[in-house]
């Protein structure tokens, strides 16, 4: 006999979620995501001036508004045709990356791990040191991680200003232009939370974790002494329980590169990557959303961005979210730091890849790797930065015209579109990471990515907020007020 478990709204989560879950047999046979709160951004943004997307698209979140501006920005350099200077560029990196690394910091110690204080849990021999760290009120690692999260983001302070709602980042650059004197102090500050993520997190310098190059080599790793660092425990837990099988996404990874470098490329390659190692460069032409299932306008096929429409249509018969279904030549994609680190070719996660597929396991650690290599890039930046150049080159935007801009945020990659007519905003589209990860089915009846890895997840008896579900659905990291803006 099938069963019905709507589980929701979610706590530690930015912005309102809901799955709706059919179970037999103990296990999840089917998943709805709803993303059940509508904001409205693409419908403000119309009839604006187009530089005036760089105030608005911040608001759209306060947990990765950084990650937005840059899109917006690299959006609106597109329209004018324009590149930054170098210097402009690695602050806009050192911006972008002390929130995404933030951000991962965020998830680990205050998103994720708290799941495993759960009672469920209480008999595992790991659990009484879990909530000595990693208890949401008393939990000694999960205080130190806060208080370095609040010193991280004093470089903002400097780089850009604030945080959040930053509004240094422009079309031609950044415009806050750093000294001598305040590059040394930012290089400092970098390298004490180098020493926290070494001291508290890894046990281990950053080099040696992203160095790491096979499971087998994590394992190792591992055993030199498993209650060193958190991570380490974080990999005696996920052994314990078997996570590396939980949670399968579709096995399709998108990222549009992240840190563009001066002179082409990325820090982070672009790509998507296949189950089985195909890898070939994302054709954003190929990219539309589908509306079937969301409470909005679905009038004509599947829509590109360039040509897409935000109207809401709340008594649309067989909708149930907000959000709308992206697809990459039709297929379902998952996007994060996993498909960062698989399209930028990190041997560690090809090989976890490789072995589970994405799963909770293999997200998380993605995440982990993340900060030990993106930390040592940071420290680069800013010693590239050349006194007496450039930060922020004048743009000039044409009255007519359409731009894209691409950036990758910490739960993967964002795309914003814009279409000037009359030196107005005629049409602005936004699709986020979790717009990807957490998206509907399609016309076909095709899952979102979340949607497929939550299908055979274990529901104990007497469950009604699943534990497996809760560490698949935080795998993911949701960001609900990006994905319906």
């Amino acid at each position: 006999m099938t069963t019905r478990l709507l589980v929701g709204p979610f706590n530690r989560v930015e912005g309102d979620l809901e799955v709706a879950l059919d179970i037999a047999d103990g296990r999840v046979r089917s998943a709805r995501v709803n993303a059940t709160m509508y904001r409205g951004f693409e419908q403000i943004l119309s009839g604006k001036a187009p530089h005036d997307a760089l105030v608005y698209v911040p608001r759209i979140c306060g947990i990765c508004s950084v990650s937005q501006s840059v899109a917006a920005a690299r959006a609106l350099a597109d329209l004018a045709g324009i590149a930054p200077p170098p210097n402009g560029q690695h602050v806009t990196n050192l911006i972008l990356a002390t929130e995404n690394l933030a951000d991962h910091l965020t998830h680990f110690y205050l998103f994720f791990m708290p799941d495993f204080m759960r009672p469920v849990y209480a008999s595992r021999p790991w659990h009484s040191e879990a909530q000595r760290r990693f208890d949401p009120q008393t939990g000694e690692h999960t205080r130190q991680a806060i208080a370095a999260r609040q010193r991280w983001f004093t470089l903002l302070g400097t780089l850009a200003g604030k945080w959040p709602h930053t509004q240094s980042i422009e079309p031609g650059g950044s415009t806050r232009a750093v000294d001598a004197a305040e590059r040394v102090r930012l290089l400092a500050r970098v390298r004490a939370f180098r020493r926290f993520l070494e001291q508290q997190m890894f046990g281990a310098a950053l080099e040696d974790v992203a160095a790491l190059d096979s499971e087998g080599a994590l394992w190792a790793w591992h055993t030199q002494d498993s209650q060193r660092g958190d991570l380490r425990l974080f990999l005696t837990i996920a052994r314990d329980l078997e996570l590396e099988r939980l949670g399968t996404g579709p096995g399709r990874y998108l990222s549009y590169g992240a840190y563009a470098q001066p002179g082409g490329g990325h820090a982070l390659a672009a790509g998507v990557w296949r189950a089985g190692g195909a890898l070939s460069a994302p054709d954003t032409r190929s990219i539309t959303e589908d509306a079937t299932h969301a409470w909005l306008d679905d009038s004509g096929a599947p829509r590109h961005p360039w040509q897409g429409q935000t109207r809401p249509d709340v008594d649309k018969p067989a909708a149930y979210t907000w959000n709308k279904a992206p697809r990459l030549a039709g297929e379902v994609v998952e996007t994060g730091a996993i498909a960062r680190q698989l399209a930028s070719q990190h041997p560690l996660v090809l090989d976890v890849v490789a072995r589970h597929g994405g799963t909770v396991f293999t997200r998380v650690l993605a995440r982990a790797l993340e900060l030990a290599r993106v930390l040592p890039m940071m420290e680069s930046w800013l010693q590239q930065l050349k006194a007496g150049e450039p930060y922020c080159d004048s743009a000039v935007l044409p009255d007519e015209g359409q731009g894209i801009g691409l950036s990758e945020a910490a739960r993967g990659a964002l795309g914003h579109w814009i279409v000037v007519r009359g030196g107005r905003i005629a049409n602005y589209q936004i699709v986020a990471p979790t717009s990807w990860n957490f998206s509907p089915r399609d016309a076909a009846g095709t899952p979102g990515a979340l949607e497929m890895a939550l299908e055979n997840a274990p529901v104990q008896d007497g469950e009604q907020t699943p534990v497996s579900v809760q560490h698949i659905v935080r795998s993911f990291d949701p960001c609900m007020v990006c994905t319906v803006h």
